[in-house]
């Protein structure tokens, strides 16, 4: 049984229409295979703030989809969240590594989330997500991830001083022309695997997003991922970042996008 859990409150958004993404996500998903939602949080405007402000201001969103999460995998059920940002993912990838300690984590992202409020030059706190999960700053909202268990997938813009913690805490980089099923199977071996997405991995036009980058995945590299996964070592999905635009046929076509990619996660279910 799939769980779409979706976050609506403001966890760190700078772009207005995240938290409207992320319930279009939702809508869709639920229309197409006849599931209900559970959503979270109550929307607030963007701001273009700090981490030491937006962290504290998204405390009972964090908390509670955590227990979502929890919550789903007690039930034996296959988690899939809709994000309005990664930052979410601070607080449920340590719900995974604690149910799942051999678990790999699929990291596919543009940037790599791996700064800290030492090297951050940004305050986002986006940026210092996956980093904050591998316990290398604290949260508030747990850790636990080994490094060595998270494999960024398409990444391509990482700031300097974070490309030295990615390479000292030994987290692995599948780069966009090396992203084939092949190479992701080969590299999470025989562990379960949680995905996370950002879509500004995304080749710029497929999906838009927060951010863009350009030289990124293309929706055929993403599907192949979903489709090589075995259904029994899926252990949950999370996809954020879906800045929806104001055009509501650009919206159908994003959407038509999102849920051709992911859709062997759930045809498998």
């Amino acid at each position: 049984m799939i769980d779409l859990i979706v976050s609506q409150g403001r966890v760190a958004d700078r772009a207005a229409r995240m938290i409207e993404g992320a319930a279009r996500t939702a809508r869709a998903l639920a229309e197409r295979y006849g599931l209900s939602a559970q959503y979270i949080g109550t929307p607030a405007p963007a701001v273009n703030d700090d981490w030491t402000q937006s962290l504290p201001q998204a405390h009972q969103t964090l908390k509670s989809m955590a227990d979502a999460v929890s919550a789903s995998l007690d039930g034996g059920n296959l988690p899939v969240l809709l994000n309005n940002t990664c930052s979410v993912s601070l607080a449920t990838l340590p719900v995974v590594a604690r149910r799942y300690p051999d678990a790999v984590v699929l990291y596919i992202d543009a940037h790599g989330d791996f700064n800290t409020p030492d090297t951050t030059g940004t305050g986002y706190l986006g940026g210092m997500v996956l980093s904050g999960t591998c316990g290398l700053w604290d949260s508030g909202h747990g850790a636990g991830l080994k490094p060595e268990q998270a494999i960024l997938v398409g990444t391509r813009d990482v700031d300097p001083g974070e490309r030295k913690l990615i390479d000292t805490a030994g987290v692995r980089v599948i780069p966009p022309n090396q992203t084939t099923a092949e190479n992701v199977l080969a590299a999470v071996a025989e562990a379960p695997v949680w995905v996370h997405i950002d879509w500004d991995v995304m080749d710029p036009g497929a999906v838009p997003a927060d951010y863009t980058v350009a030289d990124g995945l293309l929706p055929a590299q993403i599907r192949a991922i979903f489709d090589a996964i075995p259904r029994e070592r899926l252990i949950g999905v999370e996809l954020a970042e879906f800045n929806a635009p104001t055009d509501e046929k650009q919206i159908e076509q994003a959407l038509a996008v999102i849920l051709d990619m992911v859709s062997p996660a759930f045809v498998a279910a």
